[in-house]
């Protein structure tokens, strides 16, 4: 199981970004895969998710929600976060994260529920 970042870099405030997660050795379809987020002095928080549940379903952090979006494309294992309208406090390292689908189990937005993890990519907002 290995997941790969992509897509970080410098944008202005109210600039976009899309995120890549690229999955090898399992398929996307049959993980919860999370996006968080880390950002110097704090603790990594969770984004967004997809396949939150064995209900598929997808949730957003309040602080994203309306301004990000998550997708998967099954045919090339790959999760995806299109970041718009950015604020310089979305500055952090961006992860993906995953875990296998089990029975009635609810991942969500919590770090510790996530076994599998990538290495991460930066995402700086300036103002």
């Amino acid at each position: 199981v290995r997941l790969v970042e992509s897509g970080g870099g410098l944008v202005q405030a109210g600039g976009s970004l899309r995120l890549s997660c690229a999955a090898s050795g399992f398929s996307v379809d049959d993980y919860a895969i999370g996006w968080f987020r880390q950002s110097p002095g704090k603790e990594r928080e969770g984004v967004s998710c997809i396949n939150c549940s064995s209900a598929r379903s997808t949730e957003y952090a309040d602080s994203v929600k309306g301004r990000f979006t998550i997708s998967r494309d099954n045919a090339n294992d790959t999760v995806y976060l299109q970041m718009n309208s950015l604020k310089p406090e979305d500055t952090a390292v961006y992860y993906c994260a995953g875990a296998q689908l089990s029975g009635d189990y609810y991942w969500g937005l919590q770090t510790e529920r996530y076994p599998y993890w990538g290495q991460g990519t930066q995402v700086t907002v300036s103002s």
